[in-house]
């Protein structure tokens, strides 16, 4: 198992605004392809930010779930609704150690 840490940094003040719009029409579309282990909002670091957590088999599943959601018309018409919110983002690969409770 593979954890997936996408960071999305998006325009002071729009945090719940985008998790509105990404919980009621993105989240049933993109949970067809990986499964979410968590969400949260930033409260130091990087401010505006909000993390994802999401779960595969390995690389190999990851990249074509990937694949599968690219094609997916109903995640086509969504992903415009979500970009002007975001300034940036960053994909992050975690994998766990032996002892950790999340393998």
């Amino acid at each position: 198992m593979i954890y997936e840490m996408r960071t999305y940094q998006v325009q002071a003040g729009k945090a719940a605004e985008f998790l509105k719009i990404y919980q009621e029409s993105g989240l049933h579309i993109i949970t067809r392809y990986a499964k979410l282990i968590g969400c949260w909002t930033k409260e130091s670091g990087v401010l505006n930010s909000i993390v994802f957590l999401w779960a595969y088999d390995d690389l190999a599943h990851r990249s074509q779930q990937r694949a599968k959601m690219a094609k997916d018309t109903e995640w086509a018409e969504f992903l415009p609704s979500i970009l002007p919110f975001l300034v940036h983002q960053e994909s992050v690969f975690l994998n766990p150690a032996s002892f950790s409770p999340a393998k």
